[in-house]
C-alpha cells in the first residue's frame, strides 16, 4: 500500500513549467540595468577624475606662482641686508673715533632687528597667503565632492 500511495503522490504533483523566453527576459533586463548603472558609475568617475585633474593643474599652477612670490622676496630681502651691511661697512671705515663705531654700530643692529621684524612679517604674509592659494583649488574640489556624495 505504501507503494501505491507514493505513485498516486507522485502523479498528483506538479513541476512548475520552466518558460524560458521569461527567464531570457529577465535575465537581458538585469544585464541591461548592470550595464547601465556601469555607465553611470563610469561617467560620475569620469567627471570626478576631470574635476581632480582640474583642481591639481590649478594647484600646481598656483604652488609654481607663488613659489615664483617667494623667491622674489627673499631675494629682495637678501639683496637689502647686503646693501645694508656694505653700507654699515663704509659707514664703520669713514668713523672717526671709538664712540662713532659704537653708535654706529648700535644704530646698525638697531635697524637691522626692525628690519628683521618687517621681513619676518612680510614673509608670514606671503607664505599664508600662498598656502591658502595653493590649497583653494583642492579645499573646493573636495567641498564639491562631498557636497555630490550628499546629494546622491
Amino acid at each position: 500500500m505504501s507503494r501505491t500511495k507514493t505513485a498516486e503522490t507522485i502523479e498528483n504533483v506538479e513541476f512548475p513549467s520552466f518558460d524560458a523566453s521569461k527567464a531570457t527576459d529577465q535575465i537581458r533586463a538585469f544585464a541591461e540595468k548592470g550595464v547601465e548603472q556601469s555607465k553611470e558609475a563610469y561617467a560620475k568617475l569620469k567627471t570626478g577624475a576631470e574635476e581632480t585633474q582640474k583642481a591639481l593643474e590649478s594647484t600646481f599652477e598656483t604652488a609654481k606662482t607663488v613659489s615664483s612670490d617667494l623667491s622674489l622676496k627673499t631675494i629682495a630681502a637678501l639683496r637689502a641686508n647686503a646693501e645694508a651691511g656694505f653700507s654699515h661697512l663704509e659707514a664703520l671705515i669713514g668713523a672717526k673715533s671709538l664712540s662713532e663705531v659704537v653708535e654706529l654700530q648700535t644704530s646698525f643692529l638697531r635697524k637691522r632687528i626692525e628690519l628683521s621684524v618687517e621681513q619676518a612679517k612680510d614673509f608670514q604674509a606671503v607664505a599664508s597667503k600662498a598656502a591658502e592659494d595653493v590649497s583653494k583649488p583642492i579645499k573646493t574640489a573636495f567641498e564639491k565632492a562631498v557636497k555630490d556624495i550628499k546629494a546622491a
